[in-house]
């Protein structure tokens, strides 16, 4: 029964020395979303993904042969619901998502310009970076970062060892010097003339970074802080006195996000000055708090807009939504500023979740707009929505679990005038959270529950 309560292990962040102040974030959640992000990434799965393959639909049902950037996020989605369930022990459903992710391994996650499929899922080392070679750059990265997710999550050492291949053989060679601010530029693709932007630049800068975290080798620092340098100085739209804080322009969620990301994981690897240190923390802040507070990103009240219905556009809130969770739960960031972002994020997965029709389940539709309910033919159904919406879900449950059990834990000790019998949150003996810390016990259905790491039987 151990294992029912281990505190999820999270994604590059520490859950350890939570301070004080967490009380506040604790505060923020007012309802479960376990069992909803189950749900939602069980009905993405059903709708949307080659079984066979673990690859993605482009929409419901409909093959897209030149969908690739994408799969990258998609996996992502089925990636943390595996992680989750792999810390709760349900192993049943851990291991089939873990087949899926293989299997989009395999299947070099649907890369139509990529060498041919390996014939087998577990990684080849000395040849499988080839796998995913493209003349996009941009979506080289954000493969690469999900290789560096699946390895994380899993343990396995030999998906990192590709995505550094990646970086280090096909990425970082196509960087350019800028003699005025002493960066590096990436070209968006191989076409002769293709400029920098920032949708190449954020990933590439969070690959370096994450790279030199893991490997300590020091050439990924160096090509962090230059890539930042670059898209500081050329890309970034940034005016403190108007509060804003565009990455790029026109912003958007998915690069508001990434490069705030990426300003954080500098934060904890620099060498820089203290003054240098505070800009990255401070940035990492700002770019994603735009993102959810700019009428430019939002539709109103922090929701999230609709940024067009293309199978680009409509993923780009399922990129952003991983690292606002990621800010949320590193206790090295402002407490009140984490707040600020927590209560965003469930806003918007309350508001999104409130327009889902579940009549037909496990066929169930994202909009493009997360006001709206989606109203159109089954056909037309976007995966890129359906993901936004998945992760939007899969990344909230992924944020609370680790809130509440690390409050609960006693870690920050909850106030004097809190009722002490409604500080444990209420398991099932399978894992499941049946009741979140302040819902109590009361009118619990009858049978065997755990409660601050006992069993508790319910007559």
């Amino acid at each position: 029964m151990k294992k029912l309560l281990t505190i999820l292990a999270l994604l590059t962040i520490t859950s350890a020395g939570l301070a004080q102040g967490e009380s506040t974030l604790y505060r923020t959640i007012k309802e479960n979303y376990e069992t909803k992000a189950d749900s939602m990434t069980r009905a993405f799965i059903e709708s949307f993904m080659i079984k066979e393959k673990g690859v993605f639909n482009d929409k419901y049902q409909t093959y897209a042969f030149n969908a690739y950037w994408t799969q990258a996020h998609a996996i992502d989605v089925v990636i943390y619901n595996y992680q989750r369930h792999k810390e709760d022990d349900n192993k049943t459903l851990a291991n089939e998502y873990l087949k899926y992710i293989r299997l989009w391994y395999k299947n070099k996650a649907n890369n139509y310009a990529g060498a041919a499929a390996s014939s087998s899922t577990t990684p080849n080392t000395s040849t499988g970076y080839k796998m995913f070679e493209n003349p996009f750059t941009d979506d080289m990265c954000w493969i690469t970062l999900t290789l560096l997710h699946i390895g994380e999550a899993t343990g396995t050492a030999s998906y990192s060892t590709i995505a550094r291949q990646i970086f280090d053989n096909y990425i970082i060679k196509r960087a350019n010097e800028d003699e005025e601010t002493g960066g590096l530029w990436l070209p968006w693709n191989t076409d002769a003339g293709s400029g920098p932007n920032a949708c190449t630049q954020s990933p590439a800068t969070l690959i370096a970074a994450k790279l030199y975290q893991k490997y300590g080798t020091a050439k990924y620092l160096d090509y962090a802080k230059r890539l930042y340098a670059y898209t500081d100085k050329k890309i970034v739209k940034v005016n403190e006195s108007n509060k804003d804080f565009r990455v790029e322009e026109p912003p958007l969620t998915y690069t508001q996000g990434t490069f705030g990301e990426a300003c954080r994981i500098l934060y904890h690897v620099t060498d820089e000055s203290a003054s240098i240190k505070n800009k990255y923390k401070n940035r990492a802040y700002q770019y994603i708090n735009y993102a959810f507070t700019s009428g430019r990103c939002t539709n109103g009240q922090n929701i999230l807009r609709h940024e067009g219905t293309s199978g680009d556009q409509s993923i780009f809130k399922a990129v952003l939504i991983p690292y606002a969770v990621n800010f949320v739960l590193d206790t090295d960031m402002t407490i009140n500023y984490r707040k600020n972002i927590a209560d965003y994020i469930q806003r918007n997965a309350k508001e999104m979740y409130s327009h889902l029709n579940w009549d037909r389940y496990p066929i169930v539709f994202c909009n493009f707009n997360w006001k709206t309910p989606w109203t159109g033919e089954d056909k037309d159904a976007s995966m890129g929505a359906m993901c936004s919406g998945a992760s939007l879900l899969e990344n909230t449950a992924r944020m609370q679990k680790a809130i509440i059990e690390n409050y609960q834990d006693g870690i920050a000790p909850l106030p004097e005038t809190e009722d002490p019998k409604n500080i444990y949150a209420v398991y099932t003996l399978d894992g499941r959270m049946a009741r979140a810390p302040w819902q109590g016990t009361e009118n619990l259905p009858k049978g065997m529950y755990v409660i601050n790491k006992r069993k508790v039987l319910i007559k």
